[in-house]
């Protein structure tokens, strides 16, 4: 079973809260609010999601690169690849 399956209910949740947050973004654009006030809101939202990709993130290594039992090694070697491309496009 994948970590996001067992998982779900509080990825699903994070998710929802940055929803919220977008959503807050939005609508202090739309009520032309000060900058400050749209900047603390959208550096809220990136954080949000920045944990939401670091918890993802820990379950990928702990389940398909760490777990000796759980993954043949050839298989490991593409999880690495995968997440060494995931990290890429995240960080640009």
């Amino acid at each position: 079973m994948s970590h996001t399956i067992k998982q779900k209910v509080q990825l699903l949740n994070r998710i929802r809260r940055i929803k919220g947050q977008i959503e807050a973004v939005e609508r202090a654009l739309e009520t032309e609010s000060d900058c400050a006030v749209v900047l603390q809101r959208v550096a809220a939202a990136r954080g949000a999601l920045n944990s939401l990709m670091s918890e993802v993130l820990e379950g990928h290594v702990r389940r398909h690169i760490l777990a000796p039992a759980a993954v043949r090694p050839v298989e490991r070697k593409q999880f690495a690849q995968d997440l060494i491309g995931i990290v890429r496009a995240y960080l640009k």
